[in-house]
């Protein structure tokens, strides 16, 4: 079996890319980094540990599937936030809806404007599960 070790990188299809970069640049602060010539428009992010962000203005394959209403049961990507309070701040006067983690865990999910589903994990928490295994 070979060892599987990281995740390098996350793709997301945007309908919209300069509306995806106000979403995740504007509102979320990620910072864009170089990405290499590709025959269509998209944005890069570096988030730490070699690990990426990448958006992709591609035709979505299934946009017409309906999502389920709570983002924990979709596809979706999780990403670790710092502050919970300030996240929920900035989507609150965003206007951007999210529920809160079915586990009790302290995690929240939103969709950016394409739908796609985002889970915001409080760091903290995370690094106290695995010190416990």
């Amino acid at each position: 079996m070979p060892e599987i070790s990281t995740l390098l990188h996350a793709g997301l299809l945007v309908a919209d890319i300069d509306r995806a970069r106000h979403f995740y640049e504007g509102l979320l602060g990620l910072v864009p980094c170089p990405r290499p010539a590709l025959p269509y428009p998209g944005a890069w992010y570096e988030l730490g540990g070699g690990q990426q962000l990448h958006l992709m203005n591609l035709p979505n394959p299934d946009a017409e599937t309906a999502r389920p209403a709570h983002g924990g049961r979709d596809r979706h990507i999780a990403l670790g936030v710092k502050d919970m309070a300030a996240l929920r701040s900035c989507l609150d006067a965003a206007g951007i809806a999210y529920t809160s983690s079915q586990s009790g865990r302290p995690a929240l999910f939103c969709r950016d404007p394409d739908g796609n589903t985002l889970e915001f994990v409080e760091l903290d928490s995370v690094h106290s599960a695995r010190s416990a295994r």
